[in-house]
């Protein structure tokens, strides 16, 4: 993969509606079920963004991956990659969840990976009378991203929350969303977009 011709793209705006950082992260390929989806990270610089649009990345993080990215870009195209085989893991082993079946083994594995890289990265830092997880060296290491979307993914898994995940009802959308509207009767990712659509298409239906 080329990065450097890829730059001169439009850096993509993310529907950020999945409700948990790792979820958001599985739903960057759009229109994952229909006949062409569309690849929303495309280089590692829109990984970068990524990181941004979610703020687990400050623009000032973001401007110094970016200029590591430049200085490696062959390593860069390497943690993309490496960020598409987690994001299909976690879709893996989400999607599995909703269905009520047990994860792959090798979804597991990737995650587990990538989960115990970043972990001998972690560290508590103090705010006051409270304390965060961070990580060290954050901004000039590459994979740093993915490993925020790996804790985000096992603290999801740990918890009560994992009930309440739920994969769209449109039929060429695939992706996923945490439910917590009152009555758990939410069916889509986004009302505004498949919500929609979906709405359109009946209406069409009862027409005809």
């Amino acid at each position: 993969m080329n990065e450097t011709k890829l730059e001169t793209r439009p850096t993509p705006v993310f529907d950020l509606t999945g409700g948990y950082l790792c979820l958001d992260f599985a739903n960057t390929l759009e229109n994952r079920m229909g006949e062409k989806p569309l690849e929303l990270l495309s280089s590692y610089h829109d990984l970068v963004a990524w990181g941004e649009q979610t703020e687990i990345v400050s623009n000032k993080e973001g401007g110094e991956l970016r200029e590591e990215a430049a200085r490696r870009p062959t390593e860069a195209a390497a943690v993309r990659a490496r960020g598409l085989a987690l994001r299909e893991a976690l879709y893996g082993v989400f999607v599995r969840l909703v269905e009520g079946g047990a994860p792959e083994p090798s979804h597991l594995l990737i995650l587990n990976e990538v989960l115990a890289e970043g972990m001998a990265q972690a560290r508590l830092v103090a705010e006051g009378e409270d304390f965060r997880w961070d990580w060290s060296a954050k901004g000039g290491t590459l994979e740093s991203i993915l490993w925020m979307v790996a804790r985000s993914a096992a603290e999801l898994l740990t918890s009560a929350l994992r009930h309440d995940l739920r994969l769209c009802a449109a039929d060429d959308c695939g992706w996923l969303f945490l439910d917590t509207s009152k009555n758990h009767s939410r069916r889509w990712c986004n009302m505004k977009s498949c919500g929609n659509r979906a709405k359109a298409r009946r209406y069409i239906e009862r027409k005809r």
